[in-house]
């Protein structure tokens, strides 16, 4: 379980490529159909600026769910909590069973940083080492993007093609240097299932949003599941948060004790 409680965080960090009431509020599935909002196929400029109206706005962020990570012969469930600052850091513990909690870390623009409270281990590096297993142009801004539902704004490129399926849904489709991509928006005009993948690397990332979650005005995803290939090794995480807030007063405590040892 601890080895497996620091690959969630771990991948998290890697993925840079998991609501506002104590109770659950009503979900948006995103196969629920419904008839997508009246707009031009030919106008592209004005439909993706409807699209991306469709990006929550927010200070900070915090949720709080399961997550289920699965390896190659082993599986795991385990509590995560997540808070993000907007454009800042990222905040993530896990706690295993009987309410311990095994790791944490602390993602900015600049480094990522993880401790094992089981092993009294810490590790420190700048944002570029998720480069080893990611496309170079993954960053934080993407990371962040993919845990809160928005379109990513690199999508939206001059050389971006945006047409509807035969369900009259929208597909973004395109390539953003080595990184091929395609979107799949939903009813409700989020995204539904996101396509990376860096052929000459062997790397691939499929984000698919399952519920929505309305929090405040904006809708956030509520069920996340994320899908890793790096040559031929697989990671797959499910999120399943049931509560989520936003704009609310956080703190994101991360203190290395000064008996751990920093791993390389």
């Amino acid at each position: 379980m601890k080895r497996n409680s620091l690959k969630i965080l771990m991948m998290l960090s890697l993925l840079s490529v998991a609501m506002a009431c104590k109770s659950k509020k009503a979900v948006v599935a995103t196969t629920t159909p419904a008839a997508p909002a009246p707009i031009s196929n030919d106008k592209k400029e004005a439909n993706i600026k409807l699209l991306r109206s469709k990006n929550i706005n927010f200070n900070t962020l915090a949720m709080k769910g399961k997550a289920n990570l699965v390896l190659p012969g082993n599986e795991n469930t385990v509590t995560v909590n997540v808070r993000i600052q907007r454009d800042q850091k990222i905040w993530m513990s896990i706690t295993a069973l009987l309410g311990i909690e095994v790791a944490r870390a602390v993602i900015t623009p600049d480094s990522i940083m993880v401790i094992n409270k089981l092993q009294s281990t810490y590790i420190r590096k700048p944002f570029s080492y998720i480069h080893r297993y990611t496309n170079k142009q993954v960053n934080f801004k993407m990371l962040q993007d993919v845990l809160t539902g928005n379109t990513m704004n690199t999508l939206f490129n001059s050389e971006s093609e945006l047409e509807q399926d035969t369900q009259g849904l929208w597909v973004l489709k395109g390539s953003d240097g080595s990184l091929g991509f395609n979107l799949n928006f939903n009813s409700a005009l989020k995204p539904g299932l996101l396509n990376l993948n860096d052929v000459k690397a062997a790397q691939a990332l499929k984000v698919r949003y399952g519920h929505y979650q309305k929090v405040n005005e904006f809708m956030m995803p509520a069920q996340i599941s994320i899908y890793s290939l790096s040559a031929n090794k697989r990671v797959d995480i499910d999120f399943d948060f049931s509560k989520i807030e936003s704009n609310v007063q956080l703190d994101f405590p991360f203190t290395v004790p000064k008996r751990f040892e920093l791993i390389n």
